[in-house]
């Protein structure tokens, strides 16, 4: 991959902004130099994982970025009670169910952009270009390299079965990325035949769930269970800490619907202050400057396809990923989260 952006350059042409009917019906915005001096982003992304990124866009546009942490549901609860007033000139969240919900609660402005549309797959963004994906992590099997042979593994719907019965590890079902993992295993097989794979996985549960995916990495290295199901870039900072450890990853449906992939993704609010200067920075974000730091910053991977990933990531191997469009995981959040407690999936 050469790692060049393709389509047009940002900020260097006309582009169109598309508001929700009662706030702006069209607007056609000139790039230029009427951008103002500052905008507010407003991130659940770990700070040290997303400053470094809006440090750069300052360097390269001369744009002061504010930025405002906090989890994703006060954040969208925050604009949305903001209403006309609101300071975000973007939304920046993880998981797709996440992004999905926001544009649920109408804070998202629907964005027309060939720039991003050129950069960002259509899997990875929302339909109606409510938001777009800019990392993509790989919600994966991890396995103990001295009690599991990767020939004996196959998918996730195969962790239900009696043989994997006391070697699984799992994170808790609160957790957002195992209620999209779930999601998206309603989106492809029907809640009947999930409800049967999830039963089957705490049947074969080796200990209660845990709070994180670095403590089950952790317990499968340590041989309390033979595997589990974890984020990959919580399997390379442990492998980081800890270059020895007996744990490698599988990518499973490989000869079916591929790896389940989630993404990271922004959007722009109805009501930002300044909507041109809004869709400056997510479509920077989409392009080599930008895809290349969020990717190795977190061991992530770029949204964008033309963009490399970091060596560490290139040394898990190539796997083909799931392209169902994300939007399922929020429409099928709830679904999926009352099918878990259905099931006892704590």
């Amino acid at each position: 991959m050469s790692g060049a952006c393709k389509g047009p350059v940002p900020g260097n042409r006309s582009f169109s902004l598309t508001r929700v009917p009662g706030f702006f019906l069209a607007m056609v915005l000139v790039a230029g130099n009427a951008f103002s001096a500052t905008l507010t982003v407003y991130s659940s992304r770990k700070t040290h994982l997303i400053q470094p990124v809006l440090d750069k866009f300052t360097k390269e546009t001369g744009i002061k970025v504010n930025l405002i942490t906090d989890k994703a549901q006060p954040l969208i609860a925050k604009i949305k009670a903001e209403g006309k007033k609101t300071k975000a000139d973007l939304l920046i969240t993880v998981d797709a169910g996440n992004l999905w919900y926001a544009g649920k609660e109408g804070i998202l402005a629907p964005v027309k952009s060939k720039f991003l549309e050129t950069n960002i797959p259509p899997y990875l963004r929302d339909p109606g270009g409510l938001w777009f994906g800019l990392s993509v992590r790989a919600r994966t099997i991890a396995y103990n390299t001295k009690k599991v042979k990767p020939e004996d593994l196959k998918d996730y719907e195969s962790l239900a079965e009696s043989s994997w019965k006391k070697r699984l590890c799992l994170r808790t079902s609160k957790k957002v990325y195992n209620q999209s993992l779930v999601a998206m295993l309603i989106a492809e097989h029907g809640e009947k035949r999930t409800s049967e794979i999830v039963k089957g996985w705490v049947d074969n549960l080796a200990t209660s769930v845990f709070s994180s995916d670095t403590k089950v990495l952790e317990a499968v290295a340590a041989g309390q269970c033979d595997l589990g199901v974890v984020n990959t870039y919580y399997f390379g900072r442990l492998k980081r800490k800890r270059p020895d450890i007996p744990v490698k990853l599988y990518w499973p449906n490989q000869n079916s619907s591929g790896v389940h992939i989630n993404v990271s993704g922004a959007g722009i609010p109805v009501y930002a202050p300044d909507p041109a200067k809004s869709l400056k920075l997510l479509e920077w974000l989409s392009g080599t400057s930008a895809q290349d730091l969020i990717a190795n910053l977190n061991m992530e991977y770029p949204a964008n396809k033309d963009i490399p990933v970091a060596p560490e990531v290139a040394a898990w191997g190539r796997f083909k990923e799931s392209q169902m469009n994300l939007s399922k995981a929020g429409e099928l959040q709830g679904a999926a989260v009352r099918l878990m407690d259905r099931v006892g999936y704590q």
